[in-house]
């Protein structure tokens, strides 16, 4: 009898193992807007679903480091779902207090840009297999906007 669950779980797991999976991609991270007390971030999440059918998104959490350290981090509320046999484009926003990037002045005062690396996961409810967490990061620098810039 254990050597049948033993093969029954075998077969089950490899047959999961090469079920097509949703494909996510970092592509760009930019500054969206600036205002009086904040800055808002965004990152393009583009997200191919092979499947026939859309799939919902359960969860998109996010981390944006500079220097090692945290800037912000946070989840996205109701983040809708991924159309059939198609990429979705989602805009992963990060609001940035002032006071979170004055610490990492150090960085941007050498270039006036931030170096960051962005770490997005994207939880999708997958028939048969459930959650399922695709773990997306990007690294590179933005270019912070002027005073001629905002104004």
């Amino acid at each position: 009898m254990a050597q049948l669950l033993g093969k029954a779980k075998e077969f089950v797991a490899d047959h999961i193992a090469h079920v097509k999976k949703p494909e996510a991609d970092l592509s760009d991270v930019s500054i969206k807007d600036v205002s009086r007390d904040s800055a808002m971030f965004n990152g393009e999440l583009n997200v191919h679903n092979p499947y026939s059918h859309s799939l919902p998104i359960s969860e998109v959490s996010y981390t944006l480091k500079s220097a090692g350290r945290v800037i912000v981090s946070g989840t996205m509320p109701d983040p809708g779902s991924l159309t059939a046999n198609d990429t979705t484009r989602l805009d992963v926003l990060m609001k940035v207090p002032y006071d979170l990037l004055i610490s990492i002045m150090k960085d941007v005062g050498r270039d006036w840009d931030i170096d960051y690396e962005l770490e997005v996961g994207l939880t999708i409810d997958l028939p048969i297999i459930g959650n399922f967490t695709l773990p997306v990061s990007k690294k590179g620098e933005m270019k912070l906007p002027t005073l001629s810039d905002i104004f």
